[in-house]
């Protein structure tokens, strides 16, 4: 506790990052006071059927992501999802189309222009996405609950539709805005920041609502919810190691000497980290399981049947299997574009490096490849564990709102961005001559491979 009061001081004292983390603190209220904000014309005492729909399954998953703006029925329903999917789509044109890959080479210029392509594809996906979500609110209330400046309007107009969507394009937008100005004037990535507070915001109604059922007749106890707590810290730790593992290559650098000064003759290591993909793998995994409940509407998975009602049960055997295999696969696909060990070795070799024991070139990138390889299987199926841990603590009775939070997508957000964000604050500490968050005054971030935004 001590050092935590120490660092606080330490922490108020350095003026700049005192107001990055209240710039932060004050975008964080804006955007959940937004997440309130009602659609015009719905009434917000009858949205009881929306949020039974969310209360489980894929909705939600998109109603956790949002923060409870999916099943408020708020400005900002849509969140900044549909900027996350066209990000990833933007990636994944990088891998094929020479334009984009052109562009990625520019440095920052180019990486100005694919914000803005970004932004653009950000905008269609919304405008495709705001009428589904606007059908779907208007099946789920009654009509007298629709009444856009006339209550004698039973039944949404055209202009309920177009204003409506309109908002929900404008909503998203300003939501991205407000992730790009925490990122350029707060602390942290804006972007996993706005999600990681979508989805702590809904621990303490997942956590009072599970301890509430425990103390219930026959629900198991306070000694059941404890041991709930216990396997959710260690799952925590787990994804901590996970987030932070690494294997530590040894590279000797020759020495050299130009003019007075000598130059390499030390050994130094290369971290290669065991879950080089990060969250982008689940991301990928759970895009492709989302696509039944998207070709078929915004449907409860009780109303389907055959292979549609199978892959829209988050907690049924298929969609977990299917999931996992996804998740593996993708692990290794990230991996292998996200790190070159052509370009290591090539790298290593024109800075007068070496690894003892291993030729250079073709060999060296060979010895990579191979260490690559063998880290990346248990860490690509500790990640799918991850994944389908919800489902597995599901099974043992604890309910879906608080069994989302032992892993998947949210968990690793949670501890990835958590670790970002402190490695941002102890590095004003340190380059202040302050003390770090942590005694060994390391923290290990996510990397570039867990970059939501």
């Amino acid at each position: 506790m001590k050092k935590l009061i120490e660092t606080l001081r330490n922490i108020n004292k350095i003026e700049e990052l005192r107001k990055r983390i209240l710039y932060t603190l004050l975008i964080i209220l804006v955007y959940r006071l937004g997440s309130y904000v009602v659609l015009p014309g719905v009434d917000p005492n009858m949205l009881a059927n929306l949020q039974s729909q969310t209360s489980s399954g894929l909705l939600g998953l998109l109603n956790m992501f949002s923060g409870g703006a999916f099943s408020n029925a708020s400005i900002f329903a849509l969140g900044i999802m549909p900027y996350i999917s066209a990000s990833i789509v933007i990636q994944l044109l990088g891998m094929a189309i020479p334009y984009f890959q052109r562009l990625q080479r520019e440095g920052e210029s180019g990486r100005r222009k694919i914000n803005q392509i970004t932004r653009y594809l950000t905008v269609a996906i919304v405008a495709l996405q705001a009428p589904g979500y606007i059908a779907n609110l208007i099946s789920q209330l009654p009509n007298e609950a629709i009444a856009p400046f006339d209550p004698s309007i039973t039944h949404p107009s055209a202009f309920f539709w177009v204003s409506n969507t309109i908002i929900l394009i404008a909503g998203t937008l300003f939501v991205m805005w407000m992730g790009e100005r925490i990122t350029d004037k707060g602390i942290g990535n804006g972007i996993s920041l706005i999600i990681m507070i979508g989805i702590i915001a809904r621990l303490p109604f997942a956590l009072f609502a599970e301890f509430f059922s425990r103390m219930e007749q026959k629900g198991g106890g306070l000694v059941f919810f404890v041991v709930e707590l216990a396997v959710l810290v260690f799952v925590i730790l787990l994804t901590i190691l996970l987030v932070q593992g690494t294997r530590r290559v040894p590279v000797q650098y020759a020495k050299r000497i130009v003019g007075n000064r000598q130059y390499g003759g030390v050994r130094q290591y290369i971290p290669i980290k065991v879950n080089a993909a990060g969250v982008m793998p689940i991301i990928f995994a759970q895009a492709i399981m989302f696509l039944p409940v998207t070709l078929v509407g915004f449907t409860s998975s009780e109303s389907l049947t055959g292979i549609a009602a199978a892959f829209t049960n988050i907690n049924g055997f298929w969609y977990n299997f299917v999931f996992f295999i996804l998740i593996v696969l993708f692990t290794y696909f990230y991996t292998a574009i996200t790190i070159n060990p052509n370009q290591m070795a090539e790298d290593m070799k024109k800075n007068g490096g070496f690894i003892p024991g291993v030729k250079p070139g073709k060999k060296t990138a060979d010895y990579l490849d191979n260490i690559l390889s063998r880290i990346t299987l248990p860490g690509s199926f500790f990640l799918a564990f991850v994944a389908i841990m919800p489902a597995l603590v599901g099974q043992m009775g604890v309910s879906h709102a608080f069994a989302t939070f032992y892993g998947g997508t949210s968990l690793l957000i949670l501890v990835g961005v958590a670790l970002d964000t402190l490695q941002q604050i102890e590095s004003y500490l340190l380059m202040r001559h302050y003390d770090g968050l942590t005694k060994s005054g390391r923290i290990k971030g996510r990397g570039p491979a867990m970059n939501m935004g």
